[in-house]
């Protein structure tokens, strides 16, 4: 026997003796029933009735999913039927949530819940009584705030569904549905509502609020209360946020009749895109995608330091690539990979925490990002495309990050990695199977779209026949190559794990996974289809490969995943399939669906009181006007409003509260953030709410698994979760990390020099490099990590990028500045009420032989008065209108670019300092503790 083979062999022994001392602390939490349940009543209702009862819910569920199926498919427009418009598909989308809301979830009973379930319509009834300012009637509104406060009194069983919540489902889908039904009359008498239009808006609040609370907990409905509160009693408010309040006839128009409240953008986005992508997602996981990706990362790091908790953080990527919940993917992924983690040596709280940052980072992983994608396309008005380009480099190098941190965990603590179960190659080999695996991809992609752009134009309208005659071929193709392996199995990770599966036959035995996400990601990237396109042609090709791949696998193995054996059953196995993942993908939904249009009310709110200038006064009277702490003031005020919300909630919340504070108070500070880049900072922190306890709820879930403690789970989580708190602040400073305005070429070194940054700034805060960090040079590393990814911060003191120049000088300005280079000009005016303000307006040079040429090309004209230059004009939509210039504006100063050398020169003190901390840092380490020179080592060994 070999020395290798004998290393193998006493690292499977030791690992063998090592399980069955742990196999106490396998799963330590809940048992499987109890975890169902926990991500039943938290995404999909706990309740299912038996009998006839619980078989409507499970029909009323997949005619939802049907539904979406025909209003995003083309047949509508073919045949002339079934054509909807948007406003009437979001009417019957929010019927369907708001039905199966009331059905699914029963009313907890806990006090709190009862006194707020109680509260709630109690006060909106008094508040609407005190709005009815124009003569409406009000003594039918007690009668509705009572009644739906008896419907919460008298209880809500878990394995029925009593008259009283009949009631309240039936009543609450009626007033959804009330536009779709009166949709022609409405749009006659819009902003004059009726008496029918007044019974409909208060009974459709009430009853959203309650199952707003029933299927989201109270946080949303609370913020929801709040914000109609504010609407109606805005000349109480403090001075700063006083308002000149609304009457119930204007919240009724603006909150229900028309699409300005809850039947808003955001209803829409669900409607229209993340139903299909959350359907997707379900499909995909029933057909057996999930274990599949869960299987595959254990195949391939589980054999490394702390090897599970890696493999946790890859499959919590893969499964956040479709999932839009950070509980359902810690449940999901949890069950298996917390047990495991716990078995190599991780604290049960240590093994929570690193499935809560794994898992709610998927939700800034493109494609799908928690739903949060598309409702940025609608909200900052760009392509689908951009957004994912845009977001792609900050989620990677955050999911790379949190695998270093994992390596850094199990250094300190001399783990090791699950024994494999075969003996690899020499590393030569290998790294020429990994490099001809690159080159294989690459042709294949070049030859994909070569075979694209020429079937096309060749074949015309019937082009989408050949193309799933060609996807067909693949499938069936990579099914045969699945049918030569073992069917995976998911195994219990209770049960000692003696070696892993191999990686080729693991990979080989689901690579027709793949196909549907090919399809998905080459019709949003590449054919720039719409989402919601995109997603049903990707869904229709998931649900072939539902009906079809248990029967092909009979035909090719003899048998399928489950052990049919017969064309027949197999083919009634993966019908079965079929329906089970229409139906929990719009159970999926439920919650999403209402989440969504209660957040528009907290967005019509807004639109309505013009609360979001309000805000950005109050921080900015809070911040004293400095640029750090007003990122600092929105990142808490994220975290607080995120708390206990959904994704898609707490991203529409803080987008619409805190984004336009941000833009208004960056620039007149004088830093321009794109858009994209604002939107980007408040979701991330929106999201990490979902760790930061008290109220973490991913943290809470995964604590349940693990039978750790949840606070410690929730505070561990958010350290590890550091970095995805850091990039925000980073790529508003410098927008690089987002690719924006930057070539292929000088991408590839943004992501690879802030890929660096970010592992140092890990193993600072980790305190942990190559051994353990004294505190200066934890201090140091994170002075290098904010160096490499802000190289402009300290050459900016030593070339000051600009050449502050005096008014005057404007035109000299654009005549002396090369065209396109930045021109930066510092304005005084009034804002949108009046008030004096002072802003940034930051100009493109355009083309032209001088400086009036050029000027005259902004659209602007100036009047000179001694040493004061005034805008006497601006075009109406000219590049000098879009930087925010206006008619009397005046200027004060012109910030011109000044000659400097490239900031990456910062890179080489910055190298060299690094290369003295490894070499200290190398010396010191000492191999008694672990720490052998040369193997799996800091950074360069991740």
């Amino acid at each position: 026997m070999s020395e290798k083979d004998k290393n193998q062999r006493r690292e499977s022994d030791q690992f063998e003796a090592s399980a069955v001392e742990m196999e106490a602390a396998g799963h330590g939490g809940l048992s499987q029933e109890e975890i169902d349940a926990l991500v039943a009543s938290s995404d999909t209702g706990a309740r299912t009735p038996p009998g006839a009862v619980g078989k409507l819910i499970l029909i009323t569920a997949l005619c939802w999913s049907l539904f979406q199926l025909w209003i995003a498919s083309p047949i509508p427009f073919m045949v002339g039927f079934g054509v909807l418009n948007d406003t009437e598909t979001r009417s019957i989308h929010l019927a369907f949530a708001i039905f199966l809301a009331f059905m699914a979830y029963p009313a907890e009973r806990t006090p709190f819940q009862l006194v707020l379930g109680v509260s709630i319509p109690i006060l909106m009834t008094i508040l609407f009584m005190i709005g009815s300012k124009t003569g409406v009637p009000v003594w039918w509104m007690p009668i509705a705030g009572l009644a739906v406060v008896a419907a919460i009194l008298l209880g809500s069983p878990k394995i029925r569904v009593p008259p009283w919540e009949w009631a309240l489902a039936l009543v609450s889908a009626a007033a959804a549905l009330y536009i779709y039904f009166f949709y022609d009359s409405i749009s006659t008498r819009i902003g004059a509502p009726i008496m029918q239009d007044y019974v409909v808006a208060v009974v459709g609040i009430l009853v959203l609020l309650e199952a707003t609370r029933r299927s989201l907990g109270p946080a949303l409905m609370i913020v929801a209360t709040v914000f109609l509160a504010y609407t109606f009693l805005g000349p109480y408010m403090p001075g700063i946020i006083a308002h000149k309040g609304n009457s119930l006839a204007e919240v009724v128009n603006h909150q229900w009749i028309t699409t300005e409240g809850v039947f808003g953008i955001a209803l829409g986005v669900s409607t229209s895109f993340v139903f299909l992508f959350v359907l997707f997602g379900a499909l995909l996981d029933k057909a057996g995608a999930g274990n599949y990706f869960i299987q595959v990362a254990f195949s391939l790091m589980g054999h490394m330091r702390g090897g599970p908790a890696k493999a946790a953080v890859v499959s919590s990527a893969m499964t956040g690539l479709i999932s839009g919940s950070s509980i359902a993917n810690v449940v999901t992924t949890g069950t298996f990979t917390i047990p495991l983690m716990k078995k190599v040596g991780f604290s049960s709280e240590k093994a929570g925490a690193v499935e809560v940052a794994s898992s709610v980072n998927g939700q800034i992983m493109p494609p799908v990002m928690g739903a949060a994608a598309f409702l940025m396309v609608e909200y900052v008005g760009i392509p689908y495309f951009d957004v994912v380009k845009h977001a792609f480099v900050p989620a990677t190098i955050s999911y790379i990050a949190l695998v270093y941190i994992v390596h850094l965990e199990a250094m300190k603590a001399n783990m090791q990695g699950l024994p494999r179960a075969y003996v690899p190659g020499p590393l030569i080999r290998r790294l020429i199977g990994f490099l001809f695996g690159i080159v294989a991809i690459g042709i294949l992609a070049f030859l994909l779209k070569f075979t694209m752009g020429w079937i096309r134009p060749t074949f015309g309208a019937s082009a989408i026949f050949v193309v799933f005659a060609l996807l067909t071929v693949a499938y069936v193709a990579l099914l045969f190559v699945a049918s030569r392996e073992e069917p995976l199995e998911l195994d219990d990770p209770n049960e000692p794990v003696t070696e892993l599966p191999m990686p080729g036959p693991t990979v080989r035995s689901g690579l027709h996974f793949l196909l549907p996400i090919v399809v998905l990601v080459w019709a949003l990237m590449v054919d720039r289809l719409s989402p919601g396109l995109s997603a049903f042609w990707a869904t229709a090709f998931m649900i072939f490969i539902l009906l079809t791949q248990r029967p092909l696998m009979v035909m090719l193995r003899g048998v399928d995943r489950t052990g049919n054996s017969t064309t027949i059953s197999a083919l009634r196995s993966g019908l079965d399939d079929l329906v089970d993942g229409l139906i929990s993908g719009a159970r999926n939904m439920i919650g999403i669906g209402i989440a969504t249009a209660t957040a528009g009310i907290i967005v019509g709110a807004v639109s309505q009181t013009g609360v979001g200038s309000a805000l950005a006064d109050v921080v900015e009277v809070l911040s004293g006007g400095n640029l750090m702490l007003i990122l600092l003031l929105t990142a808490v005020l994220s975290l607080i409003l995120g708390m206990g919300l959904p994704t898609t909630a707490n991203y529409i919340v803080v987008s619409a509260l805190l984004a336009p504070v941000i833009v208004t108070l960056g620039q007149q500070n004088g830093l321009i953030v794109p858009l994209i880049a604002v939107h980007l900072f408040v979701f991330y922190f929106g999201i990490m709410a979902d760790v930061t306890p008290p109220v973490g709820l991913a943290s809470f879930a995964a604590a349940a698994v693990s039978g750790g403690d949840p606070i410690r789970t929730g505070v561990i989580a958010f350290f590890y979760s550091l970095r995805t708190a850091a990039l925000p602040f980073l790529f508003i400073f410098n927008t690089d990390l987002l690719l924006i305005n930057v070539d292929w070429i000088h991408g590839i070194f943004v992501f690879v020099t802030a890929t660096i940054a970010m592992l140092l700034f890990a193993a600072g805060t980790q305190g942990w490099f190559i051994v353990r960090n004294r505190i200066w040079e934890s201090a140091l590393l994170l002075l290098i990590a904010f160096a490499i990814f802000r190289p402009g911060f300290f050459m900016n003191y030593i070339y000051p990028p600009y050449e502050d120049l005096p008014a005057t000088q404007f035109e000299q300005a654009l005549a002396d500045s090369p065209p396109g280079s930045p021109l930066r000009l510092r304005v005084a005016g009034l804002n949108d009420v009046g008030d004096p303000i002072e802003f940034t307006a930051l100009i493109s040079v355009p083309q032209g032989a001088d400086g009036a040429e050029r000027l005259a090309a902004l659209g602007v004209e100036t009047v000179q008065t001694g040493d004061d230059v005034v805008i006497d004009n601006v075009a109406f939509d000219s590049p000098g209108q879009a930087a925010g210039l206006d008619w009397d504006q005046k200027i004060l100063l012109v910030r011109a670019p000044a000659p400097a050398p490239s900031k990456y020169w910062i890179y080489i003190p910055v190298a060299l300092l690094l290369a003295g901390l490894v070499w200290l840092q190398r010396r010191r380490a000492d191999p008694n503790e672990g720490q052998p020179r040369g193997k799996e080592k800091g950074l360069s060994h991740a």
